[in-house]
């Protein structure tokens, strides 16, 4: 089974777009929550 963007969002209760910054090293990211979301 695939894990989506919104699946991982949801689990570590942030936005998709959060985890979209975090996979793809954009943005400013708070270190703790980068953490939650990998």
């Amino acid at each position: 089974m695939r894990v989506t963007i919104a699946e991982v969002a949801r689990r570590a209760r942030v936005s998709k777009a959060t985890v979209s910054r975090v996979l793809n090293n954009k943005g400013d990211v708070d270190a703790t929550t980068a953490i939650r979301v990998r």
